[in-house]
Protein backbone atom coordinates (compact mmCIF):
# COMPACT_ATOMS: atom_id res chain seq x y z
CA UNK A 1 0.00 0.00 0.00
CA UNK A 2 1.39 3.40 -1.02
CA UNK A 3 1.82 5.69 1.99
CA UNK A 4 3.39 9.03 2.78
CA UNK A 5 5.02 8.82 6.18
CA UNK A 6 7.27 11.06 8.21
CA UNK A 7 6.49 14.43 6.62
CA UNK A 8 4.70 17.76 7.28
CA UNK A 9 4.68 20.28 10.13
CA UNK A 10 1.50 21.83 11.57
CA UNK A 11 0.84 25.11 13.44
CA UNK A 12 -2.43 25.89 15.21
CA UNK A 13 -3.38 29.29 16.64
CA UNK A 14 -6.41 30.10 18.80
CA UNK A 15 -8.41 33.27 18.16
CA UNK A 16 -7.12 35.11 21.22
CA UNK A 17 -3.53 34.18 20.36
CA UNK A 18 -3.66 35.70 16.86
CA UNK A 19 -3.00 39.34 16.07
CA UNK A 20 -6.48 40.06 14.67
CA UNK A 21 -8.71 37.55 16.46
CA UNK A 22 -8.68 34.98 13.65
CA UNK A 23 -8.38 31.25 14.13
CA UNK A 24 -5.49 29.76 12.15
CA UNK A 25 -4.61 26.21 11.15
CA UNK A 26 -1.56 25.81 8.93
CA UNK A 27 0.61 23.02 7.60
CA UNK A 28 3.53 22.26 5.34
CA UNK A 29 2.27 19.51 3.05
CA UNK A 30 5.50 17.53 2.56
CA UNK A 31 6.33 14.23 0.93
CA UNK A 32 9.28 11.91 0.47
CA UNK A 33 9.84 13.06 -3.11
CA UNK A 34 11.16 16.54 -3.91
CA UNK A 35 8.62 17.20 -6.66
CA UNK A 36 4.91 16.39 -6.59
CA UNK A 37 2.87 18.98 -8.54
CA UNK A 38 -0.09 20.45 -6.66
CA UNK A 39 -3.27 22.23 -7.70
CA UNK A 40 -5.63 24.68 -6.00
CA UNK A 41 -9.28 24.13 -6.90
CA UNK A 42 -12.84 24.64 -5.72
CA UNK A 43 -15.05 21.55 -5.42
CA UNK A 44 -18.63 22.60 -6.04
CA UNK A 45 -21.49 20.33 -4.90
CA UNK A 46 -22.01 18.94 -8.41
CA UNK A 47 -18.36 17.81 -8.52
CA UNK A 48 -18.38 16.07 -5.13
CA UNK A 49 -18.66 12.28 -5.48
CA UNK A 50 -21.69 10.49 -4.00
CA UNK A 51 -20.08 7.04 -4.22
CA UNK A 52 -16.47 7.40 -3.12
CA UNK A 53 -13.74 4.81 -3.65
CA UNK A 54 -10.20 5.18 -2.37
CA UNK A 55 -7.44 4.50 -4.88
CA UNK A 56 -5.01 3.19 -2.25
CA UNK A 57 -7.16 1.05 0.04
CA UNK A 58 -10.07 0.46 -2.40
CA UNK A 59 -12.59 1.16 0.39
CA UNK A 60 -16.01 2.23 -0.91
CA UNK A 61 -18.13 4.75 1.00
CA UNK A 62 -21.51 6.23 0.10
CA UNK A 63 -21.59 9.95 0.82
CA UNK A 64 -24.51 12.28 1.71
CA UNK A 65 -26.35 14.03 -1.08
CA UNK A 66 -26.01 17.56 0.31
CA UNK A 67 -22.31 18.51 0.18
CA UNK A 68 -21.01 22.02 0.74
CA UNK A 69 -18.65 23.82 -1.63
CA UNK A 70 -15.00 23.78 -0.49
CA UNK A 71 -11.50 24.73 -1.57
CA UNK A 72 -9.08 21.85 -2.05
CA UNK A 73 -5.46 21.18 -3.01
CA UNK A 74 -5.35 17.86 -4.84
CA UNK A 75 -2.35 16.22 -6.42
CA UNK A 76 -1.89 17.11 -10.08
CA UNK A 77 -1.04 13.49 -10.85
CA UNK A 78 -3.78 11.22 -9.50
CA UNK A 79 -2.02 7.85 -9.64
CA UNK A 80 -2.35 7.45 -5.86
CA UNK A 81 -5.65 9.32 -5.47
CA UNK A 82 -6.76 12.89 -4.85
CA UNK A 83 -4.92 13.79 -1.60
CA UNK A 84 -6.83 17.08 -1.15
CA UNK A 85 -4.56 18.26 1.74
CA UNK A 86 -6.74 21.08 3.11
CA UNK A 87 -9.55 23.50 2.44
CA UNK A 88 -12.26 25.84 3.69
CA UNK A 89 -15.93 25.07 3.07
CA UNK A 90 -18.79 27.47 2.36
CA UNK A 91 -19.75 27.52 6.07
CA UNK A 92 -16.31 28.85 7.02
CA UNK A 93 -15.07 25.58 8.47
CA UNK A 94 -11.47 24.64 7.69
CA UNK A 95 -9.66 21.31 7.71
CA UNK A 96 -6.04 20.27 7.16
CA UNK A 97 -5.27 16.58 6.72
CA UNK A 98 -2.86 15.25 7.59
CA UNK A 99 0.18 15.39 9.83
CA UNK A 100 1.76 11.93 9.85
CA UNK A 101 2.35 10.92 13.49
CA UNK A 102 4.00 8.13 15.46
CA UNK A 103 2.63 5.22 17.43
CA UNK A 104 3.90 2.17 19.32
CA UNK A 105 3.61 -1.61 19.31
CA UNK A 106 1.46 -1.76 22.46
CA UNK A 107 -1.54 -0.11 20.83
CA UNK A 108 -1.01 -1.71 17.41
CA UNK A 109 -1.02 -5.13 19.05
CA UNK A 110 -4.45 -4.38 20.48
CA UNK A 111 -5.93 -2.36 17.61
CA UNK A 112 -3.90 -3.03 14.44
CA UNK A 113 -4.10 -0.94 11.30
CA UNK A 114 -6.83 -1.74 8.78
CA UNK A 115 -5.40 -2.25 5.30
CA UNK A 116 -8.78 -1.59 3.69
CA UNK A 117 -9.49 1.48 5.78
CA UNK A 118 -9.35 5.22 5.15
CA UNK A 119 -6.29 7.49 5.25
CA UNK A 120 -4.78 10.80 4.26
CA UNK A 121 -5.83 10.30 0.66
CA UNK A 122 -9.48 10.34 1.71
CA UNK A 123 -10.10 12.42 4.84
CA UNK A 124 -10.81 15.88 3.37
CA UNK A 125 -13.16 14.52 0.70
CA UNK A 126 -15.07 12.44 3.25
CA UNK A 127 -15.42 15.11 5.92
CA UNK A 128 -15.02 18.77 4.90
CA UNK A 129 -18.10 19.05 2.60
CA UNK A 130 -20.44 17.86 5.39
CA UNK A 131 -19.53 19.82 8.52
CA UNK A 132 -20.79 23.10 9.95
CA UNK A 133 -18.31 23.50 12.81
CA UNK A 134 -14.86 22.32 13.83
CA UNK A 135 -16.39 20.09 16.51
CA UNK A 136 -18.64 18.46 13.90
CA UNK A 137 -15.51 17.74 11.85
CA UNK A 138 -14.00 15.86 14.77
CA UNK A 139 -17.21 13.92 15.35
CA UNK A 140 -17.68 12.98 11.68
CA UNK A 141 -14.09 11.85 11.17
CA UNK A 142 -14.15 9.98 14.48
CA UNK A 143 -17.26 8.06 13.41
CA UNK A 144 -15.68 7.18 10.06
CA UNK A 145 -12.51 5.94 11.78
CA UNK A 146 -14.53 3.73 14.09
CA UNK A 147 -16.57 2.29 11.20
CA UNK A 148 -13.92 1.83 8.51
CA UNK A 149 -10.62 1.95 10.37
CA UNK A 150 -7.37 3.48 9.11
CA UNK A 151 -4.10 2.08 7.77
CA UNK A 152 -1.85 4.80 9.22
CA UNK A 153 -1.35 7.26 12.09
CA UNK A 154 -2.31 10.86 11.43
CA UNK A 155 -3.10 14.18 13.08
CA UNK A 156 -5.89 16.32 11.60
CA UNK A 157 -6.73 19.98 12.27
CA UNK A 158 -10.18 21.58 12.19
CA UNK A 159 -11.23 25.17 12.75
CA UNK A 160 -14.18 27.50 12.55
CA UNK A 161 -14.35 31.18 13.50
CA UNK A 162 -14.41 30.38 17.21
CA UNK A 163 -12.60 27.09 17.80
CA UNK A 164 -9.53 25.10 16.75
CA UNK A 165 -9.52 21.32 17.25
CA UNK A 166 -6.78 18.71 16.82
CA UNK A 167 -7.54 15.01 16.31
CA UNK A 168 -5.02 12.17 16.40
CA UNK A 169 -5.75 8.65 15.20
CA UNK A 170 -4.87 5.82 17.58
CA UNK A 171 -4.30 2.34 16.21
CA UNK A 172 -6.71 1.10 13.57
CA UNK A 173 -10.04 2.36 14.93
CA UNK A 174 -9.45 4.68 17.86
CA UNK A 175 -8.92 8.43 18.12
CA UNK A 176 -8.68 11.35 20.51
CA UNK A 177 -9.20 15.08 19.95
CA UNK A 178 -8.68 18.24 21.96
CA UNK A 179 -9.83 21.84 21.61
CA UNK A 180 -6.88 24.22 21.50
CA UNK A 181 -7.30 26.99 24.11
CA UNK A 182 -8.21 30.32 22.53
CA UNK A 183 -5.03 31.98 23.84
CA UNK A 184 -2.67 29.14 22.87
CA UNK A 185 -0.69 27.87 19.91
CA UNK A 186 0.65 24.47 18.86
CA UNK A 187 3.63 23.37 16.77
CA UNK A 188 3.07 19.74 15.79
CA UNK A 189 5.75 17.67 13.99
CA UNK A 190 5.53 14.02 12.91
CA UNK A 191 4.95 12.46 16.29
CA UNK A 192 1.94 11.83 18.48
CA UNK A 193 1.57 15.29 19.96
CA UNK A 194 -1.27 15.37 22.51
CA UNK A 195 0.15 15.10 26.02
CA UNK A 196 -1.95 15.83 29.16
CA UNK A 197 -5.53 14.76 28.53
CA UNK A 198 -8.75 15.03 30.55
CA UNK A 199 -11.36 12.52 29.46
CA UNK A 200 -14.05 14.39 31.43
CA UNK A 201 -13.54 17.82 29.82
CA UNK A 202 -15.95 19.53 27.43
CA UNK A 203 -12.84 20.39 25.40
CA UNK A 204 -11.97 16.78 24.56
CA UNK A 205 -13.62 14.14 22.38
CA UNK A 206 -12.49 10.54 21.79
CA UNK A 207 -13.53 6.98 20.99
CA UNK A 208 -16.09 5.95 23.61
CA UNK A 209 -14.05 2.97 24.83
CA UNK A 210 -10.64 4.67 24.90
CA UNK A 211 -10.38 5.06 28.72
CA UNK A 212 -11.49 1.48 29.28
CA UNK A 213 -9.00 0.19 26.71
CA UNK A 214 -6.14 2.00 28.46
CA UNK A 215 -7.09 0.46 31.80
CA UNK A 216 -7.94 -3.02 30.54
CA UNK A 217 -4.68 -3.42 28.62
CA UNK A 218 -2.51 -1.56 31.15
CA UNK A 219 -1.25 0.94 28.59
CA UNK A 220 -0.53 3.92 30.87
CA UNK A 221 3.14 4.15 31.89
CA UNK A 222 2.57 7.13 34.21
CA UNK A 223 1.67 6.96 37.90
CA UNK A 224 -0.78 9.84 37.66
CA UNK A 225 -3.00 11.29 34.93
CA UNK A 226 -3.17 10.54 31.23
CA UNK A 227 -0.48 11.65 28.78
CA UNK A 228 -1.58 10.37 25.38
CA UNK A 229 1.89 10.82 23.88
CA UNK A 230 3.27 8.50 26.57
CA UNK A 231 0.43 6.00 26.15
CA UNK A 232 0.03 5.83 22.37
CA UNK A 233 3.04 7.60 20.87
CA UNK A 234 6.77 7.11 20.67
CA UNK A 235 9.91 8.43 22.31
CA UNK A 236 12.54 7.11 19.92
CA UNK A 237 15.98 8.29 18.89
CA UNK A 238 14.43 9.26 15.55
CA UNK A 239 12.07 11.60 17.40
CA UNK A 240 15.06 13.39 18.97
CA UNK A 241 16.50 14.34 15.57
CA UNK A 242 13.51 14.28 13.22
CA UNK A 243 10.54 15.57 15.22
CA UNK A 244 11.38 17.22 18.53
CA UNK A 245 13.76 19.85 17.06
CA UNK A 246 11.00 21.23 14.86
CA UNK A 247 8.67 21.69 17.83
CA UNK A 248 11.57 23.20 19.78
CA UNK A 249 12.42 25.75 17.09
CA UNK A 250 8.81 26.86 16.60
CA UNK A 251 8.36 27.22 20.35
CA UNK A 252 11.69 29.06 20.57
CA UNK A 253 10.39 31.57 18.02
CA UNK A 254 6.98 32.16 19.59
CA UNK A 255 8.06 31.86 23.24
CA UNK A 256 11.78 32.75 23.31
CA UNK A 257 11.97 33.21 27.08
CA UNK A 258 11.30 29.49 27.72
CA UNK A 259 14.57 27.56 27.46
CA UNK A 260 14.29 24.01 26.09
CA UNK A 261 16.53 21.38 24.55
CA UNK A 262 15.90 20.56 20.85
CA UNK A 263 15.99 16.82 21.56
CA UNK A 264 13.67 16.99 24.58
CA UNK A 265 11.01 14.26 24.42
CA UNK A 266 8.73 16.24 26.76
CA UNK A 267 8.30 19.45 24.76
CA UNK A 268 4.76 20.66 25.54
CA UNK A 269 1.83 20.36 23.15
CA UNK A 270 -0.14 23.43 24.26
CA UNK A 271 2.02 26.59 24.31
CA UNK A 272 1.57 30.31 24.95
CA UNK A 273 3.38 32.97 22.92
CA UNK A 274 4.97 36.16 24.26
CA UNK A 275 3.06 38.21 21.66
CA UNK A 276 0.09 37.89 19.31
CA UNK A 277 0.77 35.72 16.26
CA UNK A 278 0.37 36.87 12.65
CA UNK A 279 0.09 34.96 9.38
CA UNK A 280 3.60 36.24 8.59
CA UNK A 281 4.87 34.65 11.81
CA UNK A 282 3.29 31.32 10.92
CA UNK A 283 4.76 31.41 7.42
CA UNK A 284 8.22 32.25 8.78
CA UNK A 285 8.23 29.27 11.12
CA UNK A 286 6.96 26.92 8.40
CA UNK A 287 9.81 28.17 6.16
CA UNK A 288 12.48 27.99 8.83
CA UNK A 289 15.62 25.85 8.91
CA UNK A 290 17.08 26.57 12.36
CA UNK A 291 18.35 30.04 11.43
CA UNK A 292 20.85 31.56 13.88
CA UNK A 293 21.75 28.14 15.28
CA UNK A 294 24.53 25.69 14.46
CA UNK A 295 21.88 23.34 13.04
CA UNK A 296 21.07 25.57 10.03
CA UNK A 297 21.97 23.66 6.81
CA UNK A 298 22.95 27.04 5.31
CA UNK A 299 24.73 28.22 8.46
CA UNK A 300 28.19 28.12 10.03
CA UNK A 301 27.99 24.98 12.13
CA UNK A 302 30.04 21.88 11.44
CA UNK A 303 28.87 19.58 8.67
CA UNK A 304 27.65 17.11 11.31
CA UNK A 305 25.69 19.83 13.14
CA UNK A 306 24.12 21.12 9.93
CA UNK A 307 22.89 17.63 9.04
CA UNK A 308 21.80 16.56 12.53
CA UNK A 309 18.16 17.75 12.56
CA UNK A 310 15.37 17.64 9.98
CA UNK A 311 14.45 21.29 9.17
CA UNK A 312 10.90 22.62 8.91
CA UNK A 313 11.37 24.30 5.54
CA UNK A 314 12.77 21.55 3.33
CA UNK A 315 13.09 20.60 -0.33
CA UNK A 316 10.12 18.25 0.13
CA UNK A 317 7.61 21.05 0.91
CA UNK A 318 4.97 20.68 -1.81
CA UNK A 319 2.67 23.40 -0.51
CA UNK A 320 2.16 25.48 2.60
CA UNK A 321 -1.40 26.44 3.47
CA UNK A 322 -2.49 28.83 6.21
CA UNK A 323 -6.27 28.63 6.69
CA UNK A 324 -7.44 31.82 8.36
CA UNK A 325 -11.02 32.38 9.54
CA UNK A 326 -11.42 36.05 10.43
CA UNK A 327 -13.75 37.50 13.05
CA UNK A 328 -13.36 41.19 12.22
CA UNK A 329 -14.99 41.02 8.77
CA UNK A 330 -18.37 39.75 7.45
CA UNK A 331 -18.77 35.98 7.04
CA UNK A 332 -18.78 36.32 3.25
CA UNK A 333 -15.09 37.33 3.23
CA UNK A 334 -13.98 35.67 6.48
CA UNK A 335 -12.31 32.59 4.98
CA UNK A 336 -8.83 33.15 3.57
CA UNK A 337 -6.89 30.24 2.08
CA UNK A 338 -3.28 31.48 2.14
CA UNK A 339 -1.21 29.35 -0.22
CA UNK A 340 2.29 28.89 -1.61
CA UNK A 341 3.92 26.06 -3.52
CA UNK A 342 7.31 24.37 -3.40
CA UNK A 343 10.13 24.60 -0.87
CA UNK A 344 9.27 27.46 1.47
CA UNK A 345 12.67 29.16 1.47
CA UNK A 346 11.89 31.25 -1.65
CA UNK A 347 8.10 31.59 -1.86
CA UNK A 348 5.32 33.75 -0.41
CA UNK A 349 1.78 32.88 0.63
CA UNK A 350 -1.13 34.42 -1.28
CA UNK A 351 -4.37 35.33 0.60
CA UNK A 352 -6.98 33.75 -1.67
CA UNK A 353 -10.61 34.30 -0.70
CA UNK A 354 -12.35 30.97 -0.12
CA UNK A 355 -15.88 32.14 -1.00
CA UNK A 356 -15.47 31.51 -4.74
CA UNK A 357 -16.45 28.95 -7.37
CA UNK A 358 -13.14 28.85 -9.25
CA UNK A 359 -9.44 29.58 -8.74
CA UNK A 360 -6.76 31.30 -10.89
CA UNK A 361 -5.30 29.14 -13.66
CA UNK A 362 -1.69 29.69 -12.57
CA UNK A 363 -2.49 27.98 -9.26
CA UNK A 364 -5.14 25.57 -10.59
CA UNK A 365 -3.74 23.94 -13.71
CA UNK A 366 -0.28 22.53 -12.98
CA UNK A 367 0.46 19.01 -14.15
CA UNK A 368 3.54 16.84 -14.53
CA UNK A 369 4.91 18.98 -17.38
CA UNK A 370 7.43 21.67 -16.41
CA UNK A 371 5.76 25.03 -17.10
CA UNK A 372 7.03 28.33 -15.67
CA UNK A 373 3.62 29.95 -16.18
CA UNK A 374 2.30 27.67 -13.42
CA UNK A 375 3.11 28.82 -9.92
CA UNK A 376 4.08 25.37 -8.67
CA UNK A 377 6.89 25.01 -11.20
CA UNK A 378 8.03 28.63 -10.90
CA UNK A 379 8.32 28.30 -7.11
CA UNK A 380 10.25 25.03 -7.36
CA UNK A 381 12.70 26.56 -9.85
CA UNK A 382 13.36 29.60 -7.65
CA UNK A 383 13.93 27.42 -4.60
CA UNK A 384 16.36 25.21 -6.52
CA UNK A 385 18.50 28.16 -7.64
CA UNK A 386 18.30 29.71 -4.18
CA UNK A 387 19.53 26.48 -2.61
CA UNK A 388 22.68 26.57 -4.76
CA UNK A 389 23.95 29.59 -2.79
CA UNK A 390 21.45 30.52 -0.10
CA UNK A 391 23.49 33.28 1.51
CA UNK A 392 24.03 35.01 -1.83
CA UNK A 393 20.33 34.96 -2.72
CA UNK A 394 18.70 35.44 0.71
CA UNK A 395 18.48 39.23 0.43
CA UNK A 396 16.71 38.89 -2.90
CA UNK A 397 14.19 36.62 -1.16
CA UNK A 398 13.76 39.03 1.75
CA UNK A 399 13.09 42.00 -0.53
CA UNK A 400 10.70 39.94 -2.64
CA UNK A 401 8.69 38.72 0.33
CA UNK A 402 8.34 42.21 1.82
CA UNK A 403 7.30 43.67 -1.53
CA UNK A 404 4.85 40.95 -2.48
CA UNK A 405 3.26 40.60 0.97
CA UNK A 406 2.76 44.37 1.09
CA UNK A 407 1.00 44.19 -2.27
CA UNK A 408 -1.19 41.30 -1.10
CA UNK A 409 -2.14 43.09 2.11
CA UNK A 410 -3.07 46.20 0.14
CA UNK A 411 -5.25 44.28 -2.31
CA UNK A 412 -6.92 42.42 0.56
CA UNK A 413 -7.68 45.60 2.53
CA UNK A 414 -9.33 47.22 -0.48
CA UNK A 415 -11.28 44.07 -1.31
CA UNK A 416 -12.56 43.65 2.25
CA UNK A 417 -13.87 47.20 2.16
CA UNK A 418 -15.44 46.97 -1.29
CA UNK A 419 -16.82 43.43 -1.10
CA UNK A 420 -20.13 44.14 0.62
CA UNK A 421 -21.13 46.62 -2.07
CA UNK A 422 -20.82 44.07 -4.85
CA UNK A 423 -23.92 42.80 -6.64
CA UNK A 424 -22.22 39.47 -7.39
CA UNK A 425 -19.84 38.96 -4.48
CA UNK A 426 -18.37 35.62 -5.56
CA UNK A 427 -17.57 36.92 -9.02
CA UNK A 428 -15.90 39.95 -7.45
CA UNK A 429 -13.81 37.78 -5.11
CA UNK A 430 -12.77 35.63 -8.05
CA UNK A 431 -11.54 38.81 -9.77
CA UNK A 432 -9.59 39.74 -6.63
CA UNK A 433 -8.05 36.27 -6.51
CA UNK A 434 -7.04 36.65 -10.15
CA UNK A 435 -5.35 39.95 -9.30
CA UNK A 436 -3.54 38.33 -6.35
CA UNK A 437 -2.35 35.45 -8.55
CA UNK A 438 -1.20 37.87 -11.27
CA UNK A 439 0.84 39.90 -8.79
CA UNK A 440 2.26 36.72 -7.29
CA UNK A 441 3.34 35.33 -10.66
CA UNK A 442 4.84 38.65 -11.79
CA UNK A 443 6.76 39.25 -8.56
CA UNK A 444 8.02 35.66 -8.39
CA UNK A 445 9.16 35.84 -12.03
CA UNK A 446 10.96 39.09 -11.25
CA UNK A 447 12.66 37.44 -8.27
CA UNK A 448 13.83 34.54 -10.40
CA UNK A 449 15.11 36.93 -13.07
CA UNK A 450 17.07 38.96 -10.51
CA UNK A 451 18.60 35.80 -9.11
CA UNK A 452 19.62 34.52 -12.54
CA UNK A 453 21.07 37.90 -13.57
CA UNK A 454 23.06 38.32 -10.37
CA UNK A 455 24.08 34.68 -10.09
CA UNK A 456 25.40 34.49 -13.65
CA UNK A 457 28.26 36.78 -12.66
CA UNK A 458 29.26 34.35 -9.91
CA UNK A 459 29.37 31.10 -11.86
CA UNK A 460 32.46 28.98 -11.40
CA UNK A 461 32.70 28.41 -15.15
CA UNK A 462 34.46 31.65 -16.01
CA UNK A 463 37.93 32.94 -16.84
CA UNK A 464 39.25 36.52 -16.82
CA UNK A 465 42.12 37.64 -19.13
CA UNK A 466 41.44 41.27 -20.01
CA UNK A 467 38.34 40.29 -21.98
Amino acid sequence: MQRRTGSCTTILVGKDASIDGSTIIARNDDGHEALDPQRFVVVTPDKQPRNYQSVISKVKIDLPDNPLRYTSMPNAILTDGIWPAAGINSENVAMSATETITTNARILGIDPYVEGGIGEEDFVTLVLPYIYSAREGVERLGALLEEFGTYESNGIAFSDKKEVWWLETIGGHHWAAIRIPDDAYVVAPNRMNIDDYNFNSDDTLCSADLPDMIEEHQLNPDFNGFNLRHIFGSATIKDTVYNNPRAWYGQKYFTPDVEKDPMDQELPFICYANRKISVEDVKWVLSSHFENTVYDPYGNGTEDQKKLFRPIGINRNHNVHILELRNHVPDEVAGVHWLAYGANTFNAVVPFYANVNDTPASYRDADGTFDMTKMYWLSCTTALIGDSNYNMYADFRNSFELEVMSAFRGIQAKADFAAMNQENLQAYLEEVNEELAKVSLEKATKLLGNMVTFGSNHMKLRYNLND
